[in-house]
């Protein structure tokens, strides 16, 4: 019985690349760089890990080139002026008797006012991305999300208290122009303009942390307004004898009650004064920023 016939070889094919002018053949140019091995494609173009400068710069463009940046610091400006001059103006037609006392105390509702355009931008500055989708983008690029959080904090508070100081310090000038009130002290200038300014950035700030927590832009800007205004509200319809230390409270440490002691116009003789209330705002900033980098690291984009 005769064996059966080897049948013929196929064609061979080969799945080498086309090799280029200088390079074998069946090899990838680059293969050849220092430190490719076989098989691997190393990139003719320098690659290094970003740093925190490279995040810095990466936010500073993105918040500068959207336009709910311009739209709501552009709101806060118009506020403080506006109703900072307004006050003024109607104070000086009442013919009103300051008896020595400063006038720099009547910015403080063109701030609470404005305060709500910075607690926007705070919220927008880290939800606007979830909502677009670009945090894929933005985590691609710089994997560390505490690094992310950082730069967005760090640009964000800049850019809030740097124009809100510049604001106030001019409605202050204007309005101890407008007014024949006493001279304020160095200590006044400085709490209602550096400290007022610092209160609004980092309460701009708790937004941020918020926003990166709940990452809804609704949802969040929702909570933050009702954190500034629902204590006070509720402390106004307290009547009962029972609940007089609670509202007390309220009175002393709702956000308006902290603007206005930096300006000397609390709404209580009682509670914080002085630099106290920026403290207070700096401490529960920093424990919801600490809560939100936990999160981002637990949780998928």
């Amino acid at each position: 019985m005769n064996a059966p016939a080897t049948p013929p070889p196929f064609p061979h094919t080969s799945r080498a690349p086309a090799a280029s002018a200088g390079a074998p053949a069946g090899r990838w140019p680059a293969q050849d760089g220092p430190g490719a091995g076989p098989g691997t494609y190393a990139s003719p173009i320098p690659v290094r890990t970003p740093g925190f400068g490279d995040a810095l710069a990466s936010e500073w463009t993105k918040i500068r080139s959207v336009r709910s940046t311009v739209w709501t610091l552009g709101v806060m400006v118009v506020l403080l002026l506006g109703v900072g001059l307004l006050a003024a103006v109607a104070m000086n037609l009442s013919d009103a008797e300051f008896d020595g006392e400063p006038v720099l105390s009547l910015g403080f509702f063109g701030v609470l006012l404005g305060s709500i355009c910075v607690i926007t931008l705070g919220v927008l500055t880290i939800t606007s991305e979830y909502g677009t989708g670009m945090i894929r983008t933005t985590l691609t690029a710089c994997p560390s999300r505490g690094r992310i959080l950082a730069a967005k904090s760090v640009v964000f508070f800049l850019l809030s208290f740097t124009i809100t100081t510049v604001t106030t310090g001019v409605v202050g000038v204007l309005q101890t122009v407008i007014l024949d009130g006493g001279t304020p002290t160095a200590g006044d200038w400085l709490r209602s303009t550096v400290g007022v300014s610092a209160y609004v950035a980092t309460l701009g700030l708790l937004s941020l942390a918020l926003g990166a927590i709940v990452r809804h832009s609704a949802g969040a800007i929702t909570v933050m307004i009702a954190l500034v205004l629902l204590p006070l509200v509720l402390a106004m319809f307290m009547f009962t004898p029972s609940l007089a230390g609670v509202q007390e409270a309220l009175f002393e440490y709702s956000i308006p009650s902290q603007i206005g002691a930096l300006y000397e116009v609390s709404v209580t003789s009682s509670g914080p004064a002085g630099w106290e209330p920026l403290l207070i705002i700096a401490g529960v900033t920093a424990v919801a920023m600490a809560a939100a980098h936990v999160l981002q690291d637990r949780r998928d984009v």
